[in-house]
């Protein structure tokens, strides 16, 4: 296989070192209180997977609205600090370091806070989905 694609993949790398930059929101980041960095899943897997490390922006918060993602696939895993979602029927679940979550398809949820040092990584498929504000349960 010296074509460089195997099964519809690329081989990837990225480095921690500065080469990766952050996208705020105002850069195509999703979110104003977050900051992005593409692990460049999305472009070596045709946007079959997506992974970022995404960190908050210190002094900014979430606005706890309640939504579901229209994906097949979303999980996190927490690198630093702390993070506390509202999962219905789950209750309230604050996440640390070295904690993770299967976030099951269309399940609905809000970030309720976080600190100013939170930085996770996150794994979807498809890599671009739809976000949609919903109810409260």
């Amino acid at each position: 296989m010296s074509s460089g694609i195997w099964k519809g993949q690329a081989f990837c790398v990225s480095h921690a070192d500065g080469t990766g930059t952050f996208k705020s929101h105002f850069t195509g980041g999703l979110r104003a209180f977050f900051e992005y960095r593409d692990l460049g899943i999305n472009h070596a897997t045709k946007g079959k997977f997506s992974a970022n490390v995404i960190r908050a922006v210190p002094g900014r918060h979430a606005e706890p609205a309640w939504h579901i993602h229209h994906l097949d696939f979303q999980m996190i895993y927490i690198l630093q600090g702390w993070v506390t979602f509202e999962y219905e029927g789950q209750g309230e679940i604050t996440f640390r370091p070295g904690s993770a979550a299967l976030q099951p398809p269309g399940i609905r949820h809000r970030e309720v806070q976080h600190s100013d040092d939170l930085e996770l990584i996150e794994i979807t498929s498809p890599a671009e989905f739809e976000t949609e504000t919903v109810k409260q349960p």
